[in-house]
């Protein structure tokens, strides 16, 4: 359908009549409790309104910039709905959507330029304008609107608000933004960090990763090949799906840790917790989850994580850039290829030049001393390969790798992948893999047990606080009524003596002689 009268003025009959038919088709395809995600300038798909109130805000706003293809409203890409299967979400996974992107909040704005474009032709095919004669590129900068935060005492603060990328969805059809890659498969280069943005813009909205999936691979594949297709709309990827599938899980459970973190308050109760809905986010979604996050499988897991964080003795200072586009740029302004030593360095290193704690410090300085004198060893040997030799430093600095990651890659790096067939020798023996097995059990086995001792000993002292309290409780009632016969006494003793006196004096007026 031509979608030009969404250009015309907001009076007109025709752009009125086109709102109704974005209405009937979305609140055919993608309501949830009669609500549909507002598309409006103001609510940018963000929000979940009712019909009169998305028509009124359409009226009065308009359409956000670009929203040509209503992928939030029951429309799917020619490539989804050729090739995805899109299964009907659980009976429990009502869409939501955060109201900000708080997870950045203290990142500064960024502005990228420059980026390379490609066109989709007919075929399917790309054609790179990086390769023609004229370079033709467009200005994506990551858009950001900012909010005012109450700072208390009457005075409020500007603090970054939630990535809209509007520059991103005014690309002309057909267009996307061109993401390289390395050698293993990261994306780099400043379209890296676009892609990285719009990653976290799709994985917070809940109304296809809905938050009530007590872990990203319980997401159905339909959901995932959905959000999938939305990236791929808007990028030209040498990533592999895989990758964005990873990505897309991490920032995903980042969206949940941060709404666990700022609605699931410790000190609220149950039916509290439920009530305090972030707004956004539909009630079924925040229920299942905070039912989970109360559950005894929800808190053995979040105690997992924080024992495993308390574990971590330094952090890194890449910020939100990656470890791959880190490497890349250095690689660029220096015209060498940089190593894993290097790359730890960097990362690891203040603004100033100081490492970033005494830990990584050691750490540093242990690298270097260890990777001379592997050099000095194999230069007497006729054979240098620095590749092996860092990956032999960082394993008896660090110790061996452990499935899955590669220390000084960054995410979604396997020794398969980086080392190849050579992944056995810098991976953990099976007696070595044995041995970590059993210390990584008698410490769950001695936390178990330091659990149930405290336990044990908090129990133990409450009944000593009970029995004393009874003692005690005891003693007053014993005092109380020792002090009450006591006075029972007095009283007793007093009547008699008054008995006694008035006795006394009958006798005296009996014998009195008379007159």
């Amino acid at each position: 359908m031509d979608r030009s009268w969404m250009n015309l003025p907001r009076v007109n009959a025709d752009y009125r009549n086109g709102v109704e038919y974005f209405l009937n088709l979305a609140f055919a395809n993608a309501s949830q409790e009669n609500m549909i995600l507002c598309p409006c300038k103001k609510c940018a798909n963000v929000n979940w309104h009712f019909r009169e109130v998305v028509h009124e805000h359409l009226v009065i706003f308009g359409f956000v910039p670009g929203y040509r293809k209503w992928t939030f409203h029951g429309e799917l890409s020619s490539r989804t709905a050729s090739s995805t299967s899109n299964p009907p979400f659980h009976y429990n996974s009502h869409h939501g959507y955060p109201r900000e992107d708080d997870m950045e909040d203290t990142m500064p704005r960024r502005k990228l330029s420059d980026l390379r474009i490609v066109q989709a032709s007919r075929e399917g095919e790309e054609t790179n304008y990086d390769d023609l004669s004229g370079v033709v590129s467009s200005q994506v900068p990551e858009t950001v609107k900012n909010i005012e935060i109450d700072g208390g005492n009457g005075r409020t603060r500007k603090s970054r608000g939630r990535t809209t990328l509007n520059e991103l969805y005014n690309l002309p059809a057909g267009e996307r933004v061109k993401v390289s890659r390395n050698d293993v498969g990261q994306p780099i280069g400043a379209e890296a960090g676009v892609l990285g943005s719009y990653l976290g813009i799709v994985a917070r909205n809940h109304a296809i990763l809905p938050i009530n999936y007590e872990s990203w691979r319980q997401m159905p594949n339909g959901n995932k090949n959905q959000a999938l297709e939305l990236v791929k709309d808007k990028f030209s990827l040498e990533v592999s799906d895989d990758y964005l599938k990873h990505a897309l899980g991490k920032k995903w459970r980042d969206s949940k840790s941060f709404l666990k973190k700022t609605y699931f308050k410790k000190d609220l109760t149950l039916q509290e917790k439920l009530q305090n809905i972030p707004p956004g986010i539909m009630r079924h979604q925040w229920e299942d989850a905070v039912r989970f996050w109360s559950s005894t499988k929800g808190e053995d897991r979040e105690r997992v994580g924080v024992t495993s964080r308390q574990k971590q003795k330094y952090t890194h200072t890449a910020g939100s850039k990656s470890f791959a586009r880190l490497a890349n740029e250095e690689q660029i302004t220096t015209g060498t290829s940089i190593g894993r030593i290097k790359l730890f360095d960097i990362t690891h290193t203040k603004k100033e030049g100081s490492p970033i704690t005494l830990e990584a410090a050691e750490i540093m300085e242990k690298l270097r001393e260890k990777k001379i004198e592997y050099e000095a060893t194999a230069s007497t040997n006729g054979s240098v390969n620095m590749e092996e030799i860092e990956n032999q430093v960082i394993v008896d600095v660090l110790g061996p790798e452990r499935y899955g990651r590669v220390r000084c890659q960054g995410s979604f790096v396997t020794p398969t992948k980086y080392f190849g067939v050579n992944s056995s020798q810098y991976m953990p023996s099976q007696s070595q893999s044995s041995q970590a097995e059993v210390h990584r059990l008698k410490q769950q086995l001695s936390q178990f047990q330091a659990e149930v001792a405290a336990r044990e000993a908090e129990r133990e002292r409450k009944e000593a606080e009970r029995d004393a309290e009874i003692a005690r409780n005891e003693a007053e009632r014993e005092a109380r009524e020792a002090e009450r016969q006591a006075r029972e006494a007095e009283r007793e003793a007093a009547h008699q003596k008054l008995q006694e006196r008035f006795e006394e004096m009958m006798a005296m007026l009996q014998n009195q002689p008379k007159k």
